[in-house]
């Protein structure tokens, strides 16, 4: 069966990236007459001229622009942008971007969602802000938020595959890379630049507001403020807040406990059963602020900028389950007997930043970037009012790169991280990873072909004192790509090999306690050897006429894949889950192409249809946990006057190729409208924007989603927003 599902995902994606791109264009190329072939409106053109003049707009891939044209050994890249960003928009990075092809979130709760790329989450997937990284603990836990606030970003890059090279040993799986102003890259333009973006919605009675403003003293200082707001009630729900499976459990159980003569405590089980309409304990509550100065001179600048944020939300608890928050056997309950304490999270993070840009002269290196952040971070988990676990990480991270004026750059990267958690939930022990690594790029660039390389090497050290352990790794990453420029270049088409390493985690090494957010007690291996994979991906993206593509198919091989298994045993009422390491093997699709149905001076009509799918697999074809099923997303945007409508529908796959510890999840698609105005001719970045989610109401679980069983997804929804740029 798994062999005939990977010939169907084979088969699809070589249709989709080769056969119907070019069937596509030649529909839209019947629709247009050979003059209109590049032809644009001439609200689209004033939306460029807009970005064009926005001080930080810097082109199509901001992280791996730097230093060459194209990184084709990245071959799965996206950009979202201000418009995907108001239309999609989400308090956590992870649900902002899950209509991107390969893109799924961890979905832990309202308040936490981390981005999965290709299947992969957590220790393989880097999520940064302006290239270094957030420098939070979302990575120990998926009840862990990531400290970037969507309201206060402008831009976002999800770059799939080998990115590693450049990015860590952590970015096995790919890198995520939040683009905000909080240090001032450029002066503007008349002096002042000023952004806003406010929203308000139904299903979860969300305020929020962020904006920023850029003042230039002189011509070469700039200050930056910027700062937001976002506060929700309780998510409301389609339908039963359990899936039918665990509803099913809980009033079997209600029935076994009034069996017993347990009236009361079998009508909290059924009460707990019956929950419908919101999920309890999702509320939250979340602020930043962030400013910052740059200074330029010639083409060189620097700047520096401080920030902090704070969020407080709900960790959903498991129906029915007991929460054993550091409870002994045999110790005293009573005081628990009235009514069991809700989990909140408190988040607070101090952060530094320095950036640097200097223009290097007319030689064979052209500039130097310098990038570097200090984080001081604590997260305390509160059980009612009392403090339960708190996490407390100190990061420090230097980056620098060196641009070639051809074609390549040549870096080198170093993170120190600090971390301990206090607590009798503490269920990983103090311990300390630092690293070091130097990096390059290189294309080489024939009539109509491209050669790209790189390679890293990286030293990391992960040290505990509790467990007496200090583990050293010496880490060697490369990728090679060929690729074939066609014609005009209009079109690329490539293949691409690579080997990444990654170091065990010291979660994946020091573990030993209960894990309540995962509901297990866990194990981890001080003694581990690093990860490694190899891969291969054949891509082909660009454009054919009026029709825009991406599409790749790629496959991973594993050595040493660190992952969690029940060993059969409990302690403190959890069952024991060891990290342990074996074979794996990742094969996915995922492409996306556009192409316009109708154009006309005063309407178009144009389709976007995208897709993807995973499969995960162990050496002894068992399957990985929680890995997202195959999806579709087909929209139509209709572009008349100052008026943008957009219809689409995202479908979901049953996912029942599941390991022996997860339930299956049911298929489901959700309907979702939004029409956008913009009011200013003159101004194509002011926007008014109607939106309409999940709007039959479909009840929908994430299967990548520890929490699925029960914290569905959000129910129908209205949410009004406007957007500002001066």
């Amino acid at each position: 069966m798994k062999i005939l599902t990977s010939r169907i995902a084979v088969a699809t994606a070589i249709s989709f990236a080769v056969a119907a791109s070019p069937a596509l264009a030649e529909t839209a190329e019947d629709t247009e007459t050979s003059a209109e072939a590049d032809e644009q409106s001439e609200r689209q053109i004033a939306r460029e001229e807009a970005a064009a003049e926005d001080p930080h707009y810097r082109g199509d891939i901001l992280v791996s622009a730097d230093g060459l044209e194209e990184l084709d050994f990245i071959a799965g890249q996206d950009v979202i942008g201000l418009d995907e960003i108001q239309r999609d928009l989400s308090g956590q990075i992870g649900e902002l971007l899950v209509k991107i092809p390969g893109v799924s979130a961890t979905s832990f709760a309202p308040g936490s969602s981390r981005p999965i790329l290709r299947g992969l989450d957590a220790e393989r997937v880097r999520v940064l802000i302006d290239g270094v990284g957030t420098a939070d603990v979302g990575n120990t836990s998926a009840d862990h938020a990531t400290t970037i606030d969507p309201l206060t970003t402008t831009r976002v890059e999800v770059l799939r595959g080998p990115t590693a090279l450049l990015y860590g040993s952590q970015a096995i799986g790919g890198v995520v890379n939040a683009i905000d102003r909080r240090i001032p890259i450029e002066v503007p333009e008349n002096g002042v630049h000023f952004d806003a973006l406010t929203a308000f919605d139904t299903v979860s009675d969300l305020r929020s507001g962020g904006a920023s403003i850029d003042v230039a003293v002189g011509e070469s200082v700039v200050f930056h403020l910027d700062g937001s707001f976002r506060e929700t009630n309780d998510l409301e729900i389609s339908g039963f807040q359990l899936s039918p499976e665990l509803r099913a459990e809980l009033l079997e159980e209600a029935a076994e406990e009034e069996a017993e003569g347990e009236f009361e405590e079998a009508a909290e089980i059924r009460e707990a059963a019956g929950q419908t309409e919101f999920i309890p304990n999702s509320a939250t509550e979340t602020w930043t602020v962030n400013g910052g100065v740059g200074f330029f001179f010639g083409d060189s600048s620097i700047g520096a900028s401080v920030g902090y944020f704070d969020t407080d939300y709900g960790v959903v608890g498991r129906p029915g389950a007991e929460h054993a928050h550091g409870e002994e056997e045999g110790e005293e309950e009573e005081e628990e007997g009235e009514e069991e304490e809700i989990v909140t999270i408190g988040l607070e993070q101090l952060r530094v930043d320095f950036r640097g840009d200097f223009g290097l002269g007319d030689g064979f290196l052209s500039r130097l970037k310098v990038r570097g952040v200090y984080s001081d971070y604590e997260h305390t988990e509160f059980e009612g009012a009392e403090v339960g676990t708190v996490f407390d990480t100190e990061t420090v991270e230097i980056r620098a790169e060196l641009l070639q004026r051809e074609g390549g750059v040549i870096g080198a990267q170093f993170v120190s991280r600090d971390f301990e958690a206090v607590g009798e939930e503490a269920f990983v022990a103090p311990n300390e990873t630092t690293s070091f690594a130097i990096f390059t790029a290189q294309e080489l660039d024939f009539d109509g072909f491209q050669i790209e390389g790189a390679a890293r090497y990286e030293n990391v050290d992960v040290e505990s004192d509790v467990f007496g352990v200090d583990r050293n790794f010496d880490l060697f990453s490369g990728a090679l790509s060929f690729v074939a420029v066609p014609g005009d270049g209009d079109v690329r088409l490539g293949v691409t090999g690579s080997r990444s390493e990654r170091a065990p985690a010291g979660e994946e090494l020091f573990s030993d306690g209960p894990h309540i957010a995962t509901q297990a007690f866990e194990i981890g291996d001080p003694t581990f050897d690093e990860e490694s994979a190899w891969g291969l991906e054949a891509f082909a993206r660009g454009n054919i006429g009026a029709v825009q593509f991406s599409a790749s198919v790629y496959a991973q091989w594993f050595d040493d894949f660190i992952f969690l298994q029940p060993n059969g045993e409990e302690e403190d009422d959890l069952p024991v889950f060891l990290f342990l390491q074996d074979d794996a093997n990742f094969f996915g699709f995922e492409g996306q192409v556009t192409f316009p149905l109708f154009q006309s001076d005063t309407f178009g009509l144009n389709a976007d249809l995208r897709a993807e799918y995973v499969e995960a697999e162990l050496d002894n074809d068992d399957n990985l946990p929680r890995i997202p099923p195959l999806s579709l997303l087909g929209a139509l945007d209709a572009e008349f006057g100052q008026f943008d409508v957009r219809g689409e529908v995202q479908w979901f796959a049953e996912q029942d190729e599941i390991t022996d510890f997860e339930t299956p999840t049911d298929d489901f698609a959700f309907v979702n409208l939004y029409i956008s105005w913009r009011p200013l001719e003159n101004n194509q970045n002011v926007v008014l924007q109607l939106a309409g989610e999940n709007l039959f109401d479909t009840t929908g679980r994430r299967h990548s989603s520890f929490t699925k069983d029960f914290v569905p997804l959000p129910g129908q929804n209205i949410r009004a927003s406007v957007r500002l740029s001066f």
